[in-house]
């Protein structure tokens, strides 16, 4: 009786969902069939493409499956805007934390759109593979996806032929990892979604200038940047430029404290932390480097530049420092529960379309 419960209130939110992403496709059958195609990502197939959910379907073939990501009318960036208003609807939080990082997905040939020889964090090491850049959204409540961009390597955006045959528009030029996460960002902004935080990996924290563009809209953050990078420091000998690697080596040993950057899959996640000395920027908010140091290995070292309220307290920095492993559990459970790396797309559009179901 409670599994029959389960499955009804579950068919009833499925329902709902369906109904409020109706009005983004014209017709009668990409509507069914984009009822049928949700069913069957959350469902129990093997995998999650065409055959697969044409399968669950009860549908001889995928051809309408495929068309439907393929060809047929509606719009992905509209059901994107709408998942947005969803996920706020559901985990809205004024202290949530947005969430930047990419993900590789394994492919063969050359032919996929974005797919090359690159790094995926997914292996660990270089792969053939394209890498969608994401925005998530970490809230009490929980974690959920809100934005995604399909990054183009320079091989990619300089052979306009390549483009064309992978359907990618004539008006999509190279764009660096952090400049797709602005762009989400910037929508995620615009549409009001409430949040206290952002926080992203080195990727993104070395970039200078998404770093100022967030201070300009008085956006705090805690962003992980590499250990070569220079602050510039004041002494007697006058002002210099110093690795934050050496800044972190000259803290006193009263300066670090043991913290709990949340909860992992083998308990807490231990580490020591410190504050180098705060630089001031306006009278409400400070530029500061945060610290961490591995308890296994006191050379072993991550670091953070952070942008944040005076008041904010080291408690509360590590916190937003941690939720960033939030973004990497929801990657691995979109790819086992939902297929997020199982499409066998290979033009712009329908890769948009697929990551967006």
């Amino acid at each position: 009786m409670v599994e029959m419960q389960v499955v009804s209130g579950w068919t009833e939110q499925l329902e709902a969902l369906v109904q409020r992403l109706a009005p983004h496709f014209a017709r009668r059958e990409p509507r069914r069939r984009a009822r049928a195609y949700l069913e069957g990502l959350l469902g129990r197939a093997e995998r999650r493409n065409g055959w697969h959910l044409a399968e669950a379907a009860g549908e001889a073939t995928p051809y309408g499956m495929q068309r439907l990501v393929a060809s047929a009318s509606w719009d992905a960036a509209q059901v994107r805007d709408d998942l947005q208003q969803y996920v706020v609807e559901h985990l809205g939080d004024p202290a949530a934390v947005l969430v930047l990082d990419e993900t590789g997905f394994l492919k063969k040939g050359t032919k996929s759109a974005g797919v090359a020889r690159q790094y995926s964090g997914t292996a660990g090491r270089i792969e053939n593979c394209p890498v969608g850049v994401f925005l998530a959204y970490a809230a009490a409540e929980g974690i959920a996806f809100l934005d995604r961009e399909l990054y183009l390597p320079k091989g990619w955006t300089e052979d306009r032929a390549r483009c064309r045959e992978a359907g990618i528009p004539e008006e999509v030029s190279f764009a660096t990892k952090p400049q797709l996460a602005r762009r989400m960002l910037e929508r995620a902004f615009a549409a009001g979604v409430p949040h206290a935080w952002v926080t992203a990996d080195e990727v993104y924290g070395q970039d200078r200038r998404l770093r100022r563009w967030l201070e300009e809209r008085s956006q705090a953050f805690v962003l992980a940047i590499p250990c070569q990078e220079r602050r510039w420091i004041g002494s007697e000998e006058g002002i210099r430029a110093v690795r934050v690697d050496e800044l972190a080596r000259a803290l006193p040993p009263a300066a670090w404290k043991r913290i709990s950057a949340g909860a992992g899959a083998k308990g807490d996640r231990l580490y020591d932390w410190a504050f180098v000395p705060a630089q001031q920027h306006e009278a409400r908010q400070v530029r500061r480097l945060l610290v961490r140091r591995s308890l296994e290995d006191a050379e072993d070292r991550a670091y953070y530049a952070v942008f944040a309220p005076q008041g904010a307290t080291l408690e509360e920095l590590v916190q937003v420092a941690g939720r960033r492993w939030a973004i990497e559990i929801a990657f691995e459970a979109a790819k086992q529960e939902v297929g997020l790396d199982q499409y066998e797309v290979r033009k712009w559009e329908a890769w948009y379309r697929f990551i967006t179901l």
